[in-house]
């Protein structure tokens, strides 16, 4: 079926939606300690139980809504002070910024809030929102909670609890500020809510509810003509209800329309399904069962913009296909895909699984391990074949069994998306029959498989191809040597190159060389590149958090030098310990795909590099979790050592580059 996303306008649930701030009045009444309601998602306030918090002035709500963008985040001074006095801070700016904090402190207690809110946490402050509502959250959370419903084959449920997030909103967000930052964060959850509307309308016609969505649609449409999901979704709810002409004559009003504003021809998504209405395609027509087993077209994307594109890869996706000569023999295979962080691992094995769907006659099943969780794994797969929760096992290792029971003969596709580890994979290999199972994993496992994948970076013309379909109004095409530079310095990363492009999206007046050059000073680089969902920084906190305590200070300490050609001996004096450890603690960094093997030395020792991106995050990581008095010992070993080694042939330099001596 051609897939399509459109945007709503006008939502209203089926399902009765209290007011958040209702809802959170409930629950203080019921605590000791009241918690606090934040209202993000139209006008800015906060509720301590029933009683209105008196937040103050302009400055105070631009700290507070900073804080609540960021909920258990360190938002540095730096990024305060920029967002109040947008550029053109006073010499107390900071003395300021103090005392606005303290102000929000003192209104949260008037208001009889007395726990602790507000943390000074270096290099700034950090708002804690354990026990508080805030509603930005609580939408998010539903987004997620849809698609995982939708991931399971529950695609009404699904439905309703997108329509219950999107009534979450009450209004323009953050329009009564003036900050340039904030203007940009209330763009970025302005374009979240609407692809939230897209996903919205894309279940609803999987639902076949295509006459309910006609009247929101057009309303978008109207208002965003260049939008050409929310057209072609349009014209598909048309063409379905019988109205043929009306659906071309959407196709013929964007030819017009893309030829005045922007001098191109509509793309791919509205020409194919012209083509296919034209030939009254029988695909197009919704499917007869609505429910279903889950499969590989019900994974919705997880990239920052709602469409995520499929660029490149052509390799990889040959190099998969011999998972299809063994099930055209009826004989189970396993495949791994493994890769750093914002890879692409997802999407390239959910694009070869639509392209693979007709070697598994019996369907395609699919579990996240990151948002299911391994307990729960095997559970949501015996869901997917059709088992209701009373007939699920309750222990995960009888669960297990079930699943290779059910699975048994099956010629179907099983996607374990975000593999933990080799034990994990293991509990879910074949243990015989048909089936085929694709992993990806961030971790470098040893697990047996027929095909093995170690994703690296898009091409640098795949990167600015795609930086140029999600930023489809040509501005890529204005300044190719920005588009280039631009994707150099996302690391040709798609999921930093998506958050990129997102950011272009949610400023239209912006050109290429104005992100390029924020993107320019690595001090806001990975602020720059984590305004997505998920977050870059998130995603490489995440990572971070499974490693060894001793990998861990030994990823943060890399942060102190220059991370292009790392060698042993670096690696010794940054933690102070032996060879054999610290290359043990290496290639532990190595297998959590966080460092690189760059070549081998004259020493015969493994030399190693820290991805740009990466390097970003170990100094992030090193100012906040590793003391100054440690850093500087770091550093000060480094420079002693450095005077009984040759100098890296990647290094101009004797003496490595330290990047953060206090």
């Amino acid at each position: 079926m051609h897939n399509v996303a459109a945007a709503s306008l006008t939502i209203r649930s089926k399902t009765e939606v209290l007011p958040s701030r209702v809802r959170a009045r409930q629950r203080s009444a019921q605590r000791a300690e009241p918690s606090i309601s934040f209202q993000v998602l139209g006008a800015l306030e906060a509720w301590v139980g029933p009683r209105k918090v008196e937040i103050g002035g302009p400055r105070q709500r631009i700290v507070l809504a900073m804080l609540l963008l960021a909920p258990d985040r360190v938002v540095s001074i730096d990024q305060l002070v920029e967002a109040v006095w947008n550029g053109r801070p006073p010499t107390t700016c900071r003395t300021q910024i103090a005392i606005c904090v303290a102000s929000l402190r003192k209104a949260f207690r008037a208001a009889g809030y007395t726990g602790e809110l507000i943390d000074t946490s270096a290099p700034g402050y950090l708002l804690r929102s354990a026990g508080h509502h805030i509603d930005s959250m609580e939408f998010a959370a539903g987004v997620d909670a849809a698609q995982t419903l939708a991931r399971h084959g529950d695609v009404g449920a699904a439905t309703d609890r997108l329509g219950q997030a999107l009534a979450l909103w009450r209004g323009p967000v953050l329009t009564d500020m003036s900050s340039a930052v904030l203007e940009t964060e209330a763009e970025l959850l302005d374009h979240r809510r609407l692809t939230a509307y897209e996903q919205y309308a894309t279940l609803q016609l999987q639902l076949g509810r295509h006459r309910e969505v006609i009247s929101e649609l057009t309303t978008l449409v109207r208002d965003r003509p260049l939008w050409e999901q929310a057209r072609a979704a349009l014209m598909l709810a048309h063409y379905r209800s019988g109205h043929r002409s009306e659906a071309l004559a959407l196709f013929r009003q964007a030819q017009r329309v893309f030829r005045e504003e922007i001098g191109l021809e509509p793309g791919s998504v509205l020409q194919d399904l012209h083509t296919a209405i034209l030939q009254e395609a029988s695909d197009l027509m919704p499917p007869t069962d609505m429910t279903g087993s889950l499969n590989a077209h019900a994974a919705l994307p997880q990239l920052p913009l709602g469409a995520a594109e499929f660029i490149g890869r052509e390799g990889d996706v040959q190099s998969l296909d011999a998972l299809l000569r063994r099930a055209r023999e009826g004989i189970s295979s396993v495949g791994l895909v493994v890769g750093r962080p914002g890879i692409g691992k997802t999407a390239l094995v959910l694009h070869w699984a639509r392209r693979a769907a007709h070697a598994f006659p019996d369907g395609q099943l699919y579990v996240d391990f990151e948002r299911t969780g391994t307990p729960d794994a095997p559970a949501a797969l015996l869901r997917a074949l059709g088992m209701s929760d009373t007939e699920i096992p309750r222990n995960y290792q009888d669960r297990l069994k079930e699943f290779h029971r059910q699975i048994g003969q099956l010629r179907a596709l099983v996607i374990l998306d975000g593999v933990p580890d080799d034990s994990i994979a293991h509990d879910f290999l074949p243990k015989a029959g048909r089936c085929c199972v694709l992993m990806t994993s961030r971790r470098v496992l040893a697990t047996a498989a027929q095909v093995r994948l170690s994703l690296q970076e898009l091409t640098p013309a795949d990167s600015v191809t795609l930086l140029g379909t999600l930023v489809d109004d040509g501005r890529a095409e204005e300044d190719t040597a920005a588009a280039h530079r631009i994707a150099s310095l996302c690391d040709h990363l798609p999921l930093a190159l998506s958050a990129a492009a997102a950011r272009l999206v949610a400023k239209p007046h912006w050109r290429f060389p104005h992100l390029l050059t924020r993107l320019g000073d690595r001090r806001h680089r990975l602020e720059e590149l984590s305004t997505g969902a998920p977050v870059l920084r998130q995603v490489l906190d995440s990572v971070y958090r499974t490693l060894s305590p001793a990998a861990a200070g030994l990823y943060a300490r890399l942060g102190l030098i220059n991370g292009e050609c790392i060698a042993v001996w670096e690696a010794q004096a940054l933690l102070d310990v032996g060879s054999m450890a610290a290359q043990r603690l290496l290639e532990e960094l190595v297998d959590a795909t966080l460092l690189e093997v760059a070549d081998t030395g004259p020493d015969g020792w493994f030399r190693y590099r820290l991805p740009t991106l990466h390097a970003l995050h170990a100094e992030e990581t090193a100012h906040t979790e590793v003391a100054a008095p440690v850093r500087k010992a770091a550093c000060d070993r480094v420079l002693a050592a450095a005077s009984s080694h040759v100098k890296c042939p990647a290094d101009s330099r004797a003496i490595p580059a330290l990047r953060m001596v206090d």
